[in-house]
């Protein structure tokens, strides 16, 4: 085509050239000029010349004759004119077209690349993208297919990023865009959705930094509706596959867990492979997030990275109750064995690992056993930065009345990624944590509850050597007795740490524990 197009403008440059020089060898080279015939050709002995105009004594005015034909020269020429310029404007829309017919075409390789790697998923629903008149992306529903270049998860992926672990500091070395951080919002039936994604986006410093993803099980069109409403503020994708899971006969009662886990795993799918998110945030829908949110995830991220001994970060402390915390140090973060769940980041290598055995239900204690844990950690704050509201659930509010709804939110904003957060890396912690638990004075549950022979804020530790000598120390002190596969809830080598009356307090194992005993569950 491009061929084609130059080869007709030379032809019509060729031709304005030899039309100029056609018509002057006709007007200098043709014969003397002859008379008017009756029938107006030109014809020797006329009574009036062609075009000879006669001056006093019947001369030929010659001057009267070069303005003439100078005249006709000016008409020729003014009329390649307008032909050169019908041809250079022909060639500006060529060249348009042509721009335009790569970027489709480019577009449609895109499109069809996306849909190759679908062509094993389900297809999800996905409310934005789509390619515009001019090849430009734009945004509305669509399916998955349609994402071409990336919706409002656009692929602005960071890239280059290296995590240097320094002697006294951790830092995030980015060489290009800083690490996108998707958070993906697990929804089903419920409308107060929306008191989660308000607190969102009221903190949310940056959507192409923190692109909410809402996905949707269930189908129910009045929570739908709810999300949608946010437009392109946040990117709502539909869980396809509606239908019941077949269930053992004494598990139907659990169908909803099962329902969850599938959900999740599928959700996980579209933000690791559909949209190529190299980390993301999971929060469900009955929770609502702290000032500082978004600051917190941003700091922990070269953490998580940088440590292959930690596996996950989570917002949530489940011994968070306002009597157990101590209010002042807001900046205050700890290991735990125990996975919190509840607002937490996860790495796309973590779900390469744990994907292909994704349990089928209960997906939470699924992660908490030593199979899936390996001996690795997670990040915990002192004071939870979500919260839940979410009595209803599949739960049936199990814990909710008696702990979740006391838990403390945190309301300081704490410049996290102004901190040195070091002390977090493995090494560091553990050799100051064990010094700081076990030359902590060892004392008796009479002493902490009557505290009349106890000076200072602490830290204290109270010991326990069998699972019910926890079990019972724990509902005393007043925080959370119960053991997934020997791991207690906030537990960090089998310590859990706390404060009661105002004092830090150590429930402790032995010094010398070396492992978790799963029969304790």
């Amino acid at each position: 085509m491009v061929r084609k197009k130059s080869s007709f403008i030379l032809c019509g440059a060729f031709l304005f050239v030899a039309w100029n020089a056609l018509l002057l060898l006709y007007l200098w080279g043709r014969p003397p000029m002859g008379h008017l015939g009756e029938g107006g050709g030109a014809e020797p002995g006329g009574k009036e010349e062609w075009g000879m105009v006669r001056g006093k004594g019947g001369q030929v005015n010659l001057a009267g004759e070069v303005i003439r034909l100078a005249e006709e020269v000016e008409i020729q020429l003014d009329t390649q004119k307008k032909l050169l310029k019908q041809i250079e404007s022909h060639r500006a829309v060529w060249a348009r077209q042509k721009e335009i017919g790569k970027k489709q075409t480019d577009n449609i390789k895109e499109v069809n690349q996306i849909v190759d790697q679908q062509q094993n998923n389900p297809v999800p629903l996905i409310n934005d993208v789509y390619v515009g008149d001019q090849g430009e992306i734009k945004h509305t529903q669509r399916s998955v297919a349609t994402v071409a270049a990336g919706s409002n998860i656009e692929r602005h992926q960071a890239t280059g990023v290296k995590e240097e672990v320094a002697e006294d500091k951790v830092t995030a070395s980015v060489s290009g865009p800083q690490v996108i951080i998707p958070i993906l919002v697990i929804a089903c039936d419920r409308v107060t959705v929306k008191r989660s994604l308000d607190k969102l986006i009221q903190y949310r410093p940056s959507q192409e930094l923190y692109p909410i993803i809402v996905s949707q099980d269930c189908g129910h069109a009045e929570t739908a509706r709810v999300i949608g409403s946010y437009g392109e503020k946040v990117t709502h994708i539909s869980q396809p596959d509606l239908s019941d899971i077949r269930v053992r006969p004494e598990h139907r009662k659990f169908q909803g867990y099962y329902k969850i886990a599938r959900h999740y795993r599928w959700a996980l799918n579209q933000v690791f492979h559909t949209f190529s998110q190299s980390t993301v945030v999971i929060v469900e829908d009955d929770l609502e997030v702290a000032p500082d949110f978004f600051e917190y995830f941003r700091a922990l991220y070269p953490i998580l990275r940088s440590d292959p001994t930690l596996w996950c970060v989570s917002a949530w402390n489940d011994n968070g109750r306002d009597a157990l915390v101590d209010s002042s140090k807001a900046d205050l973060l700890y290991r735990t064995d125990f996975f919190p769940g509840l607002g937490w980041m996860l790495l796309k290598e973590m779900w390469d690992e744990l994907e292909p055995k994704w349990p089928s239900a209960f997906w939470d204690d699924w992660m908490r056993q030593p199979e899936q844990r390996n001996g690795r950690s997670c990040i915990r704050p002192e004071i939870s930065r979500t919260i839940t509201f979410g009595r209803k659930g599949v739960s049936l509010g199990q814990f909710f009345d008696q702990y979740l709804r006391y838990i403390k939110l945190n309301t300081e904003f704490v410049p996290f990624t102004k901190l040195d957060l070091s002390y977090l890396l493995k090494e560091k912690y553990e050799e100051k944590f064990i010094k700081e638990v076990y030359s902590a004075p060892l004392v008796k549950i009479e002493d902490l509850q009557q505290g009349g022979s106890l000076r200072g804020p602490g830290p204290y530790r109270v010991q326990y050597s069998t699972r019910d000598s926890f079990k019972v120390f724990a509902r005393n002190l007043g925080v959370m007795d119960d053991l997934k596969s020997g791991v207690p809830r906030t537990g960090y080598r089998g310590v859990v740490n706390f404060l009661y009356r105002g004092r830090r307090v150590f429930l402790a194992p032995p010094e010398g524990w070396s492992q978790y005993d799963t029969s304790w569950s």
